[in-house]
């Protein structure tokens, strides 16, 4: 697997962007249609205080850890439900996520209902996140689904929303999507 990545990177040019073949239609050629269903599996966040942010996840979303390292070395740690990982911390930065480079935008969960995006709103300004807009706010004009936007103690993006709930809320973005630009 590293190798096909380092093959597929043989080619990046100067500035970074990798080179694929991509066909008339904007899809890039050469994969195999295989994957017939999809999820993800846990998202990997590199933090750069480990206990720090690993109270921040388990307190805001209820997580236990699944699997932990103890190799001081190499900090890490699973955090899950029901022992089915859903974030892994690495203490591997040293400075705050940026969101000027390429790369995660934000890291959203959806939930149920309306009532738990403000009772994780609750909790998000207990452990004093800072949040992009006042409250809870509508994907786009007329949108029934909205949610909440803040920032964990590393400054990376999260989202917390439901699928209906929203209608009377603001739409910062009016017909773009309020999670892609805040």
């Amino acid at each position: 697997m590293l190798r096909s990545i380092r093959s597929a990177l043989r080619g990046t040019k100067a500035g970074g962007e990798a080179q694929f073949k991509v066909a008339a239609a904007g899809s890039i050629t050469g994969i195999a249609p295989t994957v017939t269903s999809l999820q993800t599996g846990h998202v990997g966040l590199n933090v750069s205080r480990l206990e720090r942010s690993q109270a921040f996840y388990q307190r805001l979303l209820g997580l236990t850890v699944v699997k932990e390292g103890i190799d001081p070395k190499q900090r890490w740690v699973f955090l899950g439900r029901d022992g089915k990982p859903v974030v892994t911390l690495f203490q591997q930065s040293s400075v705050p996520f940026s969101t000027s480079t390429a790369g995660l935008h934000h890291l959203s969960f959806q939930v149920k209902s309306m009532e738990q995006v403000r009772a994780a709103e609750k909790i998000a300004r207990e452990l004093n996140a800072p949040f992009f807009h006042d409250s809870v706010v509508a994907h786009s004009e007329g949108s029934h689904s909205g949610g909440i936007f803040f920032a964990d103690p590393d400054g990376i993006r999260l989202e917390i929303f439901a699928p209906t709930g929203a209608e009377e809320s603001p739409a910062p973005g009016g017909e773009a999507p309020a999670c892609g630009f805040f």
